[in-house]
């Protein structure tokens, strides 16, 4: 290949309609591209970002009104990718933590991009910890990768644009005025999640019932300490139109949450519980479905090997989120044809989202045909 042909490939990025690119295969425009950007290195870079929140958000156990994240951006050629960790001060990361981590990640000693298993294996082999650090240049990588195809990667695993779920909107606990104006601002949404967890429990679902019927699904986030409490709580939920209960006991329960989930009327789901590949066989028989997250999973990668799993031994799936950017979740919004159930709102409880992706129609998951994770930076 001459040097301005060369060139002239690596500088068109791949656009839509460049005669020479015209009808190629997904393989053969990355070939193609791999050998124009021959002489390239992939070159990760990040900063910390300070999501702020539309209300504060109140769990069982913490409230908040901001969520540090860390963007990252790998550059290949003329392609770059973005990623994301985003990082609850709930959880053990830090944008210090995620910058320590990622200071010590060296992408330009690989030569092929698409080598993704060696890749993020040994990214994440440098520390035991950190998945959210981790998850954003899994997520960045992805998102170059299909844009080096030119193809979005539901395309790329072979799933459904249309076979999207609808999201749920998260409702955090907060006084019954607050509840109510929540609810009213989810109008569009079909299915709301409700935080749980603490004294005000019922008083939360009964406020709800009072302006919507809408099917309910629940978050405890760990805050009931007693098993017969929980399953008593089932069975009242139930009678109040809940769909399932999320992570009602904490996380080490097995044997509680084992006996919850035979007992109960309602599907028990596990999310502080169900970290990352490991965690999943762990999950069957003590729960009924496990939430997946990319910033636990350390990234979409082993996020769709924990479905794929999920599924071979029977268990629901749910694809869930922290509060983020438009980009995580338009990454996680890639595997939700996938999912029994979606909780994608993450970046619509924020106010500064710098990027343009997934939107929700109508309360469903809508993805966008652009390639890689379906992002745009505004």
């Amino acid at each position: 290949m001459s040097q301005t042909r060369r060139e002239f490939v690596k500088n068109s990025a791949l656009v839509a309609g460049t005669s020479i690119l015209a009808g190629r295969s997904p393989e053969a425009l990355a070939k193609t591209y791999l050998d124009a950007a021959s002489s390239d290195r992939l070159k990760l870079t990040f900063s910390p970002y300070t999501l702020e929140l539309k209300h504060v958000f109140t769990l069982a156990t913490s409230s908040r009104s901001t969520t540090p994240v860390v963007l990252t951006q790998i550059s290949y050629g003329a392609l770059t990718g973005y990623g994301e960790a985003s990082m609850p001060p709930y959880l053990s990361e830090s944008q210090e933590s995620a910058s320590a981590f990622l200071s010590r990640v060296h992408l330009e000693k690989y030569d092929n991009p698409f080598e993704l298993e060696t890749i993020l294996g040994d990214v994440d082999a440098i520390a035991s910890e950190n998945p959210a650090a981790k998850a954003s240049v899994d997520i960045a990588l992805h998102d170059l990768l299909g844009k080096i195809m030119r193809q979005p990667w539901y395309n790329i695993w072979g799933l459904a644009k249309d076979k999207t779920p609808y999201t749920s909107f998260t409702i955090g606990i907060d006084t019954p005025e607050v509840v109510r104006q929540k609810v009213k601002e989810a109008a569009e949404f079909k299915i709301l999640k409700v935080k749980l967890g603490r004294d005000t429990d019922k008083e939360m679902i009964e406020t709800i019932r009072s302006v919507t019927d809408k099917p309910l699904c629940v978050d405890v986030n760990q805050g009931w300490k007693d098993k017969e409490f929980a399953l008593e709580m089932a069975h009242w939920l139930k009678d109040r139109g809940v769909v399932f209960v999320e992570q009602p006991m904490p996380k080490s329960w097995f044997d509680e949450h084992a006996w919850l989930t035979e007992r109960s009327p309602l599907p028990i789901m596990g999310d502080e519980a169900i970290q990352r590949l490991e965690d999943v066989p762990r999950a069957h028989g003590a729960y009924s479905g496990i939430n997946v997250k990319l910033m636990k999973s350390t990234g979409m990668r082993e996020a769709y090997k924990m479905i794929v799993l999920a599924r071979s031994l029977g268990l629901k799936v749910m694809i869930g989120c922290m509060t983020e950017t438009s980009c995580a979740i338009s990454a996680a919004s890639n595997l939700s044809p996938l999912a029994d159930w979606a909780d994608l709102d993450g970046a619509l409880l924020t106010k500064n989202d710098p990027f343009e992706g997934m939107k929700v129609i109508d309360g469903k998951i809508t993805l966008q045909d652009w390639p890689g994770i379906g992002v745009k930076k505004i």
